[in-house]
């Protein structure tokens, strides 16, 4: 069977803005390593500076994952290593309907492979939560240690464990996300990516999201429409809107609309199925 028809690229969406910790935010990095003393789950950083970080990985892996349970066809069936499960279209007639597997993408071996749409970028520390956290008297650069205990029920003896967490109020940015056009129905994908923000602010981003760690918030966001025509120009002017938050952004949604496809003409077909 053949694979998804692969279009041109008419011009990318751009979305960009700040991510504060309105908790903790606990994202972990592999626990080879570890010294004896050290903090057995520890926070990524930045090898040059030292400071906490989002990777671009984390941050499009949750929002695939709160995508795919948002779609009731989306079911786990390909396991990506370490009894990790996602969801992935086998077929190019299943993909051209999925709306998960057009922005997230799938792997390339695969016949429905086709052009991802959503790329997003590393996020790093702001340097104002940079200077507060120098300033602060934390129990790691930039970040503190919070303690939990596992409690059994019988005997009540608990088993003391410490989390690295970036503090809350820390904000990361600006991130970056780059949603790539390459046909009509692309256009029609967009609010689902705004969609899968809205639940992450409900949900939590890294580990022990649960027991009160992870939860974040989309702040000052901008939206830029660029056609592709416009990467020959030094200094192209670029139409934009501009939202203080994500509630504020979908009240916009339908001047998004008008902007992108205004600006990045894609020529018009019939609509897919789904």
């Amino acid at each position: 069977m053949a694979k998804p028809k692969e279009v041109h690229l008419y011009g990318r969406v751009l979305i960009s803005g700040y991510i504060r910790a309105v908790t903790g935010l606990h994202i972990g990095k592999s626990k080879e390593g570890v010294t004896i003393g050290g903090v057995d789950n520890a926070v990524m950083r930045d090898p040059l500076s030292n400071a906490p970080y989002i990777p671009g990985s984390s941050l499009k892996g949750k929002l695939r994952s709160l995508a795919e349970k948002r779609e009731p066809t989306a079911v786990q069936n390909f396991n990506i290593g370490r009894d990790v499960t996602i969801h992935i279209c086998k077929t190019a007639t299943d993909y051209e309907r999925c709306p998960v597997c057009r922005i997230y993408g799938v792997p390339g071996q695969q016949e429905s492979s086709a052009p991802t749409r959503l790329v997003v970028r590393d996020v790093f520390l702001t340097q104002n939560s940079k200077d507060q956290l120098r300033d602060a008297d934390t129990d790691l650069p930039f970040t503190e240690i919070k303690y939990e205990a596992a409690i059994d029920r019988v005997t009540s003896a608990a088993n003391p464990r410490p989390l690295e967490r970036v503090p809350a109020d820390t904000v990361f940015g600006p991130f970056e996300m780059i949603f790539s056009i390459y046909g009509p129905e692309d256009l029609r994908l967009l609010p689902k990516l705004i969609e899968a923000m809205r639940l992450l602010e409900d949900d939590y981003l890294g580990g022990a999201g649960s027991r009160g760690s992870g939860r974040i918030r989309f702040e000052e966001l901008t939206v830029v429409a660029k056609p592709v025509d416009k990467y020959m120009e030094l200094a192209p002017t670029l139409r934009q809107v501009v939202a203080r938050d994500l509630d504020d952004l979908l009240g916009q949604m339908a001047a998004v609309k008008s902007m992108v496809q205004e600006e990045i003409r894609v020529p018009q077909k019939e609509a897919p199925h789904g």
